[in-house]
């Protein structure tokens, strides 16, 4: 069974066309006067459907659409030409990478009418492909995301591929997942670990909890993979313990969140800000992680470009900020007995 056949029933491409036309509608509104001098609603729609027949006449068009409109790349692609075409091969219920074949086939015009009113939503509106195509992919997976979650985009993917090697002294047996939002590191680490460890997937939104339950179901790991709502540490039992704790936490500051590009504010504010510097959510981890790790356990938190300012708030803890090839900066690691040493920095703080 692939990914793809697990989280989307290709078999009944109606309900799929009919559940992303929906959500469209919801989000084209009349036309904003500041696009006057661009291509209007209908032009897109009759040019898509009229004049363009291929895949690659459809993503040469996208691209010059996206453009002119200046959208914003970064939710799971980073150039015009791979976001146009993820867009038009979700229409066609294929995965990357695209081939030849694929660019010279031709579109059917119900096809294209649906690509030309995703590219209303993404170029006048902002809307992220993964909301408009209902899919991302992370460490190798695809995953099921709507505006309830942050699209999966974290480099954390790079380290699940590599089992945490050298830093875990052992294969894990329990993993805590903090910030889980779709799931999809959760996910992607039963599937790595081939069912030898079990993880808990802990949100604070009900809401991200019914994605990543989703994503649970589509890959049938019940049995491994648990959802539960607790805001960070909150609601889980004293005494239990993790070989590991993975955290993707809010972690972007009050002066970043106000001036990210527009397609970062569709995604739901509660998974992207964390206070004036960016560290309240990270603050209330550091404080309380040890109690929830074994005594060779680590934790591993994605903290972005808020990286500076944890140095800078916590002169004294020596975070080991991990080296990654692909790219990708802001995730340190510390041990269960560095956490503990460095409490009376975490309780300081904190206080």
């Amino acid at each position: 069974m692939t990914a793809q056949n697990e989280i989307v029933d290709t078999s009944d491409l109606n309900a799929h066309t009919a559940e992303s036309e929906s959500l469209i509608d919801s989000i084209i509104a009349p036309i904003d006067e500041e696009f006057y001098h661009l291509p209007s609603n209908e032009d897109v729609i009759n040019t898509m459907v009229e004049e363009l027949y291929t895949v690659q006449d459809v993503v040469r068009y996208l691209v010059s659409l996206f453009s002119m409109h200046g959208v914003y790349v970064g939710h799971g692609t980073d150039n015009y030409w791979d976001e146009a075409l993820e867009l038009v091969q979700a229409v066609m219920f294929l995965q990357p990478p695209c081939d030849d074949s694929t660019l010279t086939s031709r579109l059917t015009k119900r096809e294209r009418e649906l690509i030309a009113k995703m590219a209303i939503a993404r170029t006048k509106y902002r809307i992220p492909t993964p909301y408009l195509t209902h899919r991302a992919f992370f460490a190798g997976h695809q995953f099921y995301v709507d505006r309830r979650v942050i699209i999966p985009r974290s480099p954390i993917a790079e380290l699940i591929e590599n089992e945490f090697r050298p830093y875990l002294s052992k294969r894990p047996e329990r993993v805590l997942d903090m910030c889980t939002g779709s799931g999809c590191i959760a996910i992607a680490i039963a599937l790595q670990f081939e069912g030898e460890c079990e993880v808990d997937a802990v949100d604070i939104s009900a809401e991200a909890l019914e994605v990543a339950a989703r994503n649970i179901e589509g890959y049938e790991l019940e049995d491994l993979v648990t959802p539960i709502q607790s805001d960070l540490f909150d609601n889980l039992p004293q005494g239990d313990k993790y070989d590991l704790i993975v955290a993707n936490p809010p972690y972007v500051n009050a002066y970043d969140l106000s001036s990210m590009p527009d397609e970062y504010h569709r995604e739901p504010e509660l998974a992207l800000g964390s206070g004036d510097d960016g560290l309240d959510c990270v603050r209330r981890i550091l404080l309380k992680a040890r109690d929830f790790l074994t005594d060779d356990g680590i934790l591993i938190v994605e903290v972005g470009n808020t990286e500076e300012n944890l140095i800078e708030t916590y002169p004294n803890v020596p975070f080991h900020f991990i080296d990654l090839k692909r790219g990708g900066s802001g995730i340190f690691l510390l041990s269960a007995d560095q956490l503990e040493l460095c409490a009376p920095y975490f309780e300081q703080e904190y206080r």
